[in-house]
């Protein structure tokens, strides 16, 4: 394949419950610090779920212009955050760039729940008078593309993928295949999500996933005899793609890797008598990516926490790889599932797994069924070349997606 058509990596930025950029969070997931605790935003004691990863210490007047602050939701303060730590990373500067030759590509699997809830109480309890104008676009799952495309003077192709936990990487494979095509020369690309408000939560209990557990060190335990649940999570990440030839053209500083495969599928429907369609994501993304599946060096796992669902993606995975033929790691076990921000999230990990040549464990797990078949990362980080990384991600609905990482 050609640099044209090779598309890479070349600016990160991540906010989580455990790191409010990129290289904190990875610090923090090999030190095994988590950023699960108990909800402290409102009062969470009468809700069957009291957990979240919720990103504490966050002060948007320092990392959002000001005039946004009445304008925006928790994530899409979020999303101006990472989107300026990717883009100073990168050390792309758009106002150096023909502003149609950027684009912007996002997920989001809640919008601005916090923001759209404020708006309806002021609504009920005050009238309609009192309500922000701005509610007609801060709580829609588009807001965080319209704004950052705003922000950065990005007029090239934008848009918006809704998929939940899936979505964040079929945001990176929609900027692939933009930026492939030539359509734009630079793509910030990725996901968010801030769910954590009385509205959030409420929206998410009645899909019966959500763990109601009280011990944060128990509460979600992908892959565990003990897994009942999982805990929700905000925050997520946003990436710089460009073409490879462009990347060394212009002397970026860092190449993280390069996005070499992605492939999406959907389940059957429930009842259907037929089984998940994961096995044949993770082999389209292989396929995609030219890359043999003895040729990759780990597995982030989507990493349900449902007995149920890690049990499929257990069985996904030796379909595809053998029993305990790659390991796999949930880093995602310290900070929660952050729907469309939880790809982009592993994606990072996966791209400085290979730069620091180690796979952060799965925090809290011990008791994995030996009929799982799969050799999980766990205790200590495992150190050890790492070329290729592929990702899992399924979102709540049928959605599968993977991708495949690799080392430039």
């Amino acid at each position: 394949m050609s640099d044209a058509t090779r598309v890479v990596i070349t600016g990160i930025g991540a906010l989580a419950a455990n790191g409010d950029n990129a290289e904190r969070h990875w610090a923090a997931t090999l030190a095994g610090r988590s950023g699960i605790v108990p909800i402290g935003r409102f009062d969470a004691s009468r809700y069957p779920t009291r957990l979240g990863g919720e990103i504490r210490g966050f002060d948007a007047r320092g990392r959002v212009p000001r005039r946004l602050l009445p304008q925006t939701d928790r994530v899409t303060q979020y999303a101006l955050a990472a989107a300026e730590e990717a883009l100073e990373d990168a050390r792309v500067d758009p106002a150096r760039y023909d502003r149609y030759d950027l684009g912007v590509i996002t997920a989001s699997g809640c919008g601005g729940f916090e923001f759209g809830q404020r708006e309806l109480q002021k609504l009920w309890s005050e009238g309609p008078q009192r309500v922000s104008a701005y509610q007609s676009f801060a709580w829609f799952y588009a807001v965080n593309t319209g704004q950052l495309s705003i922000r950065h003077g990005m007029r090239g192709h934008s848009s918006v993928v809704v998929a939940e936990q899936a979505g964040g990487l079929d945001a990176l494979a929609a900027a692939r295949r933009q930026v492939r095509r030539g359509t734009v020369r630079v793509a910030l690309a990725g996901g968010l999500d801030a769910p954590l408000s009385p509205w959030g939560l409420t929206a998410q209990i009645p899909n019966g996933l959500l763990s109601e557990a009280d011990d944060p060190h128990r509460a979600y335990l992908p892959f565990d005899r003990r897994a009942s649940g999982y805990v929700p999570g905000e925050g997520g990440a946003l990436l710089v793609l460009e073409p490879a030839s462009a990347a060394r053209e212009r002397g970026a500083p860092t190449v993280y890797g390069e996005v070499a495969g992605y492939a999406a599928t959907f389940d059957p429907p429930p009842h259907s008598g037929r089984g998940p369609n994961l096995a044949p994501a993770i082999r389209g993304a292989l396929r995609d990516a030219g890359t043999d599946p003895a040729e990759i060096d780990a597995v982030c796992a989507d990493a349900a926490g449902l007995p149920d669902r890690d049990a499929e993606e257990a069985a996904a995975l030796v379909e595809v790889f053998g029993r305990r033929a790659v390991p796999v790691t949930a880093p995602k076990t310290l900070i929660g599932r952050t729907y469309a921000g939880g790809g982009p999230l592993d994606v990072i990990s996966a791209l400085l797994m290979m730069r620091d040549g180690v796979i952060p464990p799965t925090a809290n797990v011990g008791e994995v069924p030996d009929d799982y078949g799969i050799d999980l990362v766990l205790g200590d980080p495992r150190a050890r070349p790492v070329r290729r990384v592929l990702v899992v991600a399924r979102g709540h609905g049928g959605f599968n997606a993977a991708l495949v990482l690799t080392r430039t």
